[in-house]
């Protein structure tokens, strides 16, 4: 699968390179400060979260006037010379309806296409974006990379790079650096450091299309204050905080791809998102001291018991859009193509047993995590699935536990969660960080 690489020219005679890639919901990635289609696909950390993503959606990007394969002779960097780069590419591919991803610089840019197009944008994603660009360029970090650019074009490249991936970073950094060098003149990086300031702070407000606001917890320029001012001043918008420092979609794109296919919902068809290999949220439930009850209770009546709880699993799997993967007898295994929809199914289930009228009580565990696991034969295999398992049996009867990946992409669904602390599941090395779902009225 290679994106399309063409060309548009905007409103003012600027010549922007634009590519697509995959079909389905339309999906226009806005470029960071710099950018570079052909070495972007070229370089493995950049395109795979972009082929993740043109599995489910018409992945669209471009190159921004002044980078890239685009027109690199310009001098105006304007608010409004961003918006006719955005115009141009999405009126070619007439696009009428569309999610927009606006990441870092572009902020500004993109809160004010949201804000003058409300009608085309469906769905807005801000990553470790800004409102003001000040937030990035005026701080003494990038004063500091101001006055070294103009000094070693070279040195400045591979500061920006490490400041971004880390400085644990090695090779990675190095290949940044030089994605750099080859997507900007030294001249243009100057221009844009030292660009006036844009502020679009007043028009959040009036951004009124569904916005989810992705940043990384650790990301030294913007900080995750600049994201939780984004997310406080945009009606209804979801915060989401990514582990690390490192650009979002670089740090994990699998956990980045789920959470904005989870945000954009149901205009991703489910089967796309069960497609083999796609990301997906396994859901365990376990019957508490099932032997105990055979043997207090005898086969007939416990397998009576046994059949309650496969017939109020099965109903809630149907409700909720869960798909059954095998029974044990005392517990289920299940896909969902939807993380919130897969705890809103162990909640509808707690409930259920809850409410049940009898003399003999349902105490039921469940687990819940979130990953690529291996299909074989219509079977879920990996960690992913052995760790949902660990995680069901680490909880009491009645409760529900989630691993830290679903508890982040519910972030803002509504969902109250308890901190359980980490957890070292048998088999794996690393710990972690269990939550509890509070499904009771008086939690």
């Amino acid at each position: 699968m290679e994106p399309q690489i063409q060309y548009v020219t905007t409103s003012d005679g600027v010549n922007i390179a634009f590519s697509t890639l995959g079909k389905g919901m339309p999906f226009v990635h806005m470029p960071f400060a710099f950018s570079h289609l052909q070495l972007s696909w070229e370089t493995p950390e950049f395109r795979s979260w972009r082929e993740l993503l043109a599995k489910v959606l018409q992945f669209v990007t471009y190159d921004t006037r002044g980078t890239g394969l685009s027109d690199r002779d310009v001098t105006d960097f304007s608010l409004d010379a961003g918006v006719r780069d955005l115009e141009a590419v999405v009126d070619h591919l007439s696009l009428e309806r569309f999610a927009l991803l606006a990441p870092s610089l572009r902020g500004p840019v993109g809160v004010a296409y949201a804000v003058r197009h409300p009608e085309r944008v469906s769905h807005f994603i801000l990553m470790n974006a800004v409102a003001r660009t000040t937030d990035f360029t005026g701080g003494p970090q990038a004063q500091a990379l101001l006055k070294l650019a103009n000094a070693d074009w070279e040195v400045a490249t591979e500061t920006i790079a490490h400041v971004a991936m880390g400085w644990s970073e090695g090779e990675l950094a190095r290949r940044y650096a030089a994605l750099i060098r080859e997507s900007m003149t030294q001249e243009t990086l100057l221009a844009v450091l030292a660009a006036p300031d844009v502020d679009v702070t007043e028009l959040l407000p009036q951004v009124s299309s569904p916005t989810l606001v992705l940043h990384s917890r650790d990301s030294p320029i913007p900080s995750v204050d600049s994201a939780r001012g984004l997310a406080s001043r945009i009606p209804n918008a979801r915060l989401v905080l990514l582990e690390g420092a490192a650009p979002a979609d670089l740090g994990d794109p699998e956990y980045v791809h789920s959470a904005i296919v989870e945000f954009l919902g149901d205009e991703v068809p489910t089967t796309t998102r069960d497609a083999p290999g796609a990301f997906r949220t396994i859901l365990f439930t376990d019957v508490e001291g099932s032997t105990a009850l055979t043997e207090r209770l005898g086969d007939v009546t416990a397998r009576d018991l046994l059949r309650e709880h496969e017939r109020i699993t099965r109903e809630a799997l149907k409700d909720h859009g869960g798909s059954e993967v095998k029974t044990m007898g005392d517990g289920f295994m299940a896909s969902f193509g939807s993380v919130t929809k897969a705890v809103e199914c162990a909640i509808a289930l707690q409930r259920a047993f809850a409410e049940r009228e009898s003399d003999e009580p349902l105490s039921v565990r469940v687990g819940i995590n979130a990953g690529e696991p291996i299909e074989e034969d219509g079977d879920l295999f990996g960690a992913t699935v052995i760790l949902a398992s660990r995680i069901a049996g680490k909880a009491e009867g009645a409760e529900i536990l989630v691993a830290d990946t679903v508890r982040g992409l519910c972030s803002g669904k509504g969902f109250l969660f308890a901190d359980r602390g980490e957890f070292v599941a048998k088999g794996f090395e690393d710990p972690v960080r269990l939550f509890e779902v509070r499904w009771q009225e008086n939690d």
